[in-house]
């Protein structure tokens, strides 16, 4: 249920796109967050503006706002025109507004769900992305940043401390700032029956002005896929650990669709470090449908009392997680649907949807 347009301005492109199915499937997976207020918030959508050439010299100027259910972003890029053999450079300016359910949800359910714990992450930022020539295997992009992040309750009110009475900022005050050296390199090879990845993230916070966030923080993403007659195996493993100053937003959050399925966001644990591994076998049962089975695992390696405030022990998350289960996968010229049903640790039955790779 929703709607598609596409319209031309001149050289410029205009993209609307309306949905309510979300609010369906939102409700079916997880518990209010907050109280609907206007008819708006039961509408996602995006609008997308692009122009190829906007000063006449080819340079390129991107501009969308994506609508969630709980969540929003905006995003203004900036691309000029250069030589294939060096770096390609993008001014970039972003503000998102989500809750923060990861580290300060509340788990219920078994832990196989997250309710709001009344923080919501805001977070404005600016800077310039440079994206290195990629060789044949390798890709390597860096940026540096400035970002203010902003605690807000859910009735939008600016907040320092949660409702346990606990900073939710690294500075105590209203807000935290810093400058953000980040640098992402990826490794990815394939053949007909094979295909490996590997991501690392890297991200220094420099001390700029003395009460800025002074951090470092990594994190990696590996995985293999391999081809087994009909059926093909997917592994992966990822992991992180920061040092430094830090705030309990930055914490790594475990558990969820995307980590440990069969638990809600964040509710196996939210640590200083983590690892998470992941194996999927999926096999074909007809031309767009697949069946899948699945065994995800995930540990903060406990460093759950390392997060300032602890919050993962106030909210008894168990630290480590195992859950198994199985899904559909169902593609289609719209897209890649997934509808996954998972078991945790302690018996507990998840439903997840997942839509992704939207046709435009």
């Amino acid at each position: 249920m929703g709607a598609q347009k596409s319209i031309h301005a001149g050289k410029a492109k205009i993209d609307v796109n309306v949905d309510f199915t979300h609010k369906i499937c939102a409700s079916m997976m997880l518990p209010s967050l907050r109280n609907a207020g206007s008819p708006l918030s039961l509408v996602i959508g995006s609008l997308c503006i692009k122009h190829p050439n906007l000063f006449g010299g080819s340079e390129k100027l991107d501009v969308s706002w994506d609508k969630g259910l709980y969540d929003s972003n905006i995003l203004v890029a900036y691309r000029r025109p250069r030589p294939q053999w060096v770096a390609q450079q993008c001014f970039v300016m972003q503000h998102s507004l989500s809750p923060e359910i990861g580290v300060h949800g509340i788990p219920v359910d078994n832990f196989s769900r997250s309710g709001s714990g009344g923080v919501n992450l805001s977070r404005f930022s600016v800077g310039l992305d440079l994206n290195e020539p990629a060789s044949s295997k390798w890709s390597s992009t860096t940026s540096v940043k400035f970002e203010n992040v902003r605690l807000l309750s859910d009735d939008g009110r600016s907040i320092t401390r949660d409702l346990d009475g606990f900073p939710v900022t690294c500075s105590g005050n209203a807000h935290d700032s810093m400058v953000v050296l980040k640098q992402e390199s990826q490794y990815a090879k394939a053949n007909e029956h094979s295909f490996s990845r590997f991501t690392m993230q890297i991200e220094q916070g420099i001390p700029v002005l003395s009460k800025w966030l002074i951090f470092n923080r990594f994190k990696f993403v590996a995985s293999k896929g391999i081809k087994l007659g009909p059926a093909f195996l997917l592994t992966s493993l990822t992991g992180g650990s920061i040092v430094g100053d830090m705030a309990p937003y930055q914490a790594f959050a475990i558990g969820g669709l995307g980590s440990v399925r069969g638990y809600g966001e964040g509710a196996v644990g939210s640590g200083r470090s983590c690892l998470v591994a992941n194996t999927e076998v999926t096999l074909p049962l007809s031309k767009m449908l697949e069946g899948s089975v699945f065994l995800d695992c995930g540990t903060d390696l406990g460093s759950g009392r390392l997060v300032p405030g602890n919050p993962a022990m106030r909210q008894g998350k168990p630290g480590s997680g195992v859950g198994f289960g199985y899904g559909l996968r169902f593609k289609s010229p719209l897209g890649h649907f997934q509808v996954d049903y998972a078991i945790n640790a302690f018996q507990q039955k998840t439903l997840y949807f997942g839509v992704t790779n939207l046709a435009s």
